[in-house]
């Protein structure tokens, strides 16, 4: 049970390690470089952000839902993530929780703002959700090996301009994956291919949309709050669901609507 258990979760382990490693060597180097070289290295991380949100984002193009395509889905599922993140102060309730930890164990008041943009980044993109399915449905962790490499590099950038909050994202990061992995262990009969499933690939390109918030946030091209969108990760695939339900039954309705006119009309004929 254990080596099953090590191997369902073990990619998420090792992202969770090497994201502790470049908080680590982040720190070291916090103190040592100088304003201007932080600076550029958090324009870097944030110009590769947007981009690879742009990239994800473009998923949404592969989705069709009837006569409903992937960006109508998209906007709708981001604008209603977006009103029910803000009813739930969810922003408001992640930076309380950021500054609990601060206040345990730093001064530094980017703590909060390090904790949500690592958490949201290493935890919003397809290779999270296609790596944890993998690892889960075969024990395969390639995809969430190269995650971890990427991450523990980006840790580094982000320790370098944030402080130690970024190392408290390796926690989502283990709640996260770990979840979708082990439940991907135990539904492996019913889930879709997420390579090409139309409701993962909706999701993953609502995220990159909000990533692509957080690459904005970094370069300061604006202040998303980013937070608040969260729900509509949840909301994107319920809805896919919801599209197709809906349409397929109004098709089905205006088969025998139209059928019956038909009937009707070679009736009035004869």
């Amino acid at each position: 049970m254990t080596l099953d258990f090590w191997a369902k979760t073990s990619g998420t382990w090792i992202n969770v390690l090497a994201i502790a490693l470049g908080t680590a060597a982040g720190s070291l180097l916090r103190g040592r470089l100088p304003f201007r070289m932080i600076s550029v290295i958090t324009q870097g991380v944030g110009l590769l952000t947007a981009f690879l949100g742009f990239t994800m984002a473009g998923n949404l193009i592969k989705v069709q839902a009837g006569w409903l395509d992937g960006i109508v889905l998209g906007l709708i599922a981001l604008v209603s993530g977006g009103l029910l993140g803000e009813w739930a102060q969810i922003e408001e309730r992640l930076t309380a929780l950021g500054d609990r930890l601060k206040h345990q164990f730093s001064g530094d008041s980017r703590f909060t703002e390090g904790f949500v943009a690592a958490s949201l980044l290493f935890c919003v993109g397809p290779m999270a959700i296609l790596g944890s399915l993998s690892n889960g449905l075969s024990g395969d962790n390639r995809i969430l090996l190269l995650k971890s490499t990427m991450d523990g590099l980006t840790a580094i950038a982000f320790t370098s301009s944030f402080g130690i909050g970024v190392g408290f994202s390796a926690l989502m990061i283990l709640l996260y994956q770990g979840s979708l992995s082990l439940l991907a262990g135990i539904l492996a009969q019913i889930i879709p291919d997420p390579t090409t499933a139309p409701p993962i690939l909706l999701t993953t390109g609502v995220g990159g949309l909000m990533i692509v918030g957080i690459g904005f946030n970094l370069l300061d091209i604006a202040k998303i709050r980013i937070a608040a969108f969260l729900p509509a990760l949840l909301i994107a695939p319920v809805l896919y669901q919801l599209a197709i339900a809906i349409l397929t039954s109004s098709l089905f309705y205006l088969g025998i609507f139209t059928k019956t006119l038909a009937i009707s009309a070679i009736k009035c004929i004869t």
